[in-house]
Order: structure tokens, then C-alpha cells, then sequence
């Protein structure tokens, strides 16, 4: 299926990483024009280094994105060389794993704060420059019409599946995806209106980098070993395995095309299996 995303702008946040980069990735092969974001310079250079090693070109843009005027300056970085963001990936930030007993304040903030806001942040700087070319009123209000003529832009928010299933070493990061998931649906129905959709994709255990530390937190909690720790997570998933990265990015890859042009507000399991429910 031909997905036409070849030459869309896409900027992906958390890109020099883990699922962010998997995303970055996929989009490229496509032929978007990729723009990826991350804190970290070094981390920049090393994931454009391995993607121009696959023949693949992205620009990237340096940012804290908890920050939300770091956020509004690299969207409009992340414009000059391509032009209007047309597709937001949302993969930046991770909370702590704390154990339970271990919570205070500060660590319930810590998570909001690592996890939350920088999604919103980066939502509220390209959800501006979509509205402006979908042409909203002064008031706000998108223009009358039935249905809106095009899709002026898509936003898939990747967020774990801990803000739907509680992890004893994972609230705050939890609540925080929680909030996420809420704030998607909120966001979706406003903005549909607009030709302006926006879905989220529920990752399970997926080989990445981040699940080191859950291991780690899991095998001490449970008095077993790390490789027990990562046998036990794949029993516990229906396909008797953990995911790969490159499987969340082919999701992403979907919901942000036209050829979902009517999933709106979907909150998209990619997790084996893990969360069946009704």
C-alpha cells in the first residue's frame, strides 16, 4: 500500500532514540522529509550518523521540550529547511521508574514533568501552525464546512500502555501517560473540525533501551534475575514475545498518513496482546 507520505514534513520528537528513532526511520524510507528532535546534540549526530549510513537524510533540531518555548523555538526551527510541519511524532521524554514505596512529591512531579509536558508542548507549537493553514476564525472556531476539505495535519502521540495498566514501579510515569491518552481524545474531537487528526498508539514491552531500567526495577522487586525478569515479561504478552521497534513505527507510519484520513482519537494497543479488553 502506498501510503503517500513521500515528501511530508514530519517532525519527530524523541527521534534520536529508541521508538523516536525506529519512527524517523520509517518516515525517511517513505521519503518524508524528517526532522528530528532531541535534548541531546551528541545523540543528534550519532542517530543522523547511522541513518545516513542507510542511505537515509534527516535534519534535526536540539531542544528541551519540557520547556515550552524550547518547544515553540524548535518547531520553528524544524521548519526552515523543509518547511510547514505537517506530521508530529510524539516520542520525547521518560519518566523514572520509582518503586512505590519510594514515591514522594517530588517524584510524582518529576513524572509530569518528564513525560506530560513534553508532549503538550510540542502539541500546542505545531496544533498553532496547523490551525493557521486550516484557517480558523478569529474567535477559534474553524470555518463552517462539512467535512473539512483535506487533512492539514496528523499527530500520533506514542504513549505506553503504563496509563492504562498500573505498574507498581511506574505511577508517576503512568499518570502521566494517562493524562496523555485523556488529552488525546480531548484534543482529537476539537480538532478534527479542522482536517486536524490526531490518534495515540499504546506500545507493550518493546526492545528498546528505556526497558533496561524496568528490568532492573522488576528483577529487584521480584528477587530474580534480569534475563528472568525479561523471560516472565514475554510470557505474560499472548505472543509469547516482546515487540520490536520497528512494529510501533509501522503503526505510526499508518495513523499519520491519509490513508487513515478517518481514525480519529484512536488509542492503537500495539502490545501483543498484553491489554485484550472490551
Amino acid at each position: 500500500m502506498d501510503l503517500a507520505l513521500a515528501g511530508k514534513v514530519v517532525l519527530v520528537t524523541g527521534g534520536s532514540k529508541g521508538l523516536g528513532l525506529a519512527a524517523a526511520r520509517a518516515f525517511a524510507r517513505e521519503g518524508s522529509r524528517v526532522v528530528i528532535a532531541s535534548r541531546g546534540r551528541d545523540n543528534l549526530a550519532a542517530a543522523q550518523a547511522a541513518l545516513a549510513a542507510d542511505g537515509l537524510e534527516v535534519a534535526t533540531v536540539a531542544a528541551d521540550f519540557a520547556d515550552a518555548a524550547e518547544a515553540a523555538r524548535a518547531v520553528a526551527e524544524a521548519e526552515r529547511p523543509f518547511g510547514p510541519v505537517e506530521v508530529l511524532i510524539n516520542s520525547a521524554g521518560a519518566a523514572k521508574r520509582t518503586p512505590a514505596e519510594e514515591l514522594d512529591a517530588a517524584a510524582w512531579k518529576a513524572g509530569l514533568d518528564a513525560k506530560f509536558f513534553p508532549y503538550i508542548h510540542a502539541q500546542d507549537a505545531v496544533l498553532k501552525s496547523f490551525r493557521r493553514r486550516a484557517g480558523a476564525r478569529a474567535d477559534g472556531r474553524a470555518e463552517t464546512r462539512l467535512p473539512p476539505p483535506r487533512q492539514i495535519g496528523a499527530i500520533v502521540n506514542i504513549v505506553g500502555t503504563g496509563g492504562r495498566i498500573p505498574s507498581g514501579t511506574h505511577l508517576p510515569g503512568g499518570s502521566a501517560n494517562a493524562a496523555l491518552l485523556l488529552s488525546t481524545l480531548g484534543l482529537a474531537r476539537e480538532y478534527a473540525p479542522y482536517g486536524i487528526r490526531i490518534n495515540a498508539i499504546n506500545p507493550g514491552f518493546t526492545l528498546t533501551d528505556r526497558i533496561e531500567q524496568n528490568l532492573a526495577l522488576e528483577a529487584k522487586r521480584l528477587g530474580i534475575s534480569r534475563d528472568e525478569a525479561l523471560a516472565a515479561g514475554a510470557a505474560a504478552t499472548p505472543l509469547r514475545r516482546y515487540g520490536e521497534a520497528h512494529e510501533i513505527a509501522e503503526v505510526a507510519l499508518f495513523l499519520a498518513s491519509e490513508r487513515a484520513s478517518y481514525v480519529v482519537g484512536a488509542l492503537v494497543a500495539v502490545d501483543g496482546g498484553q491489554s485484550l479488553a472490551l
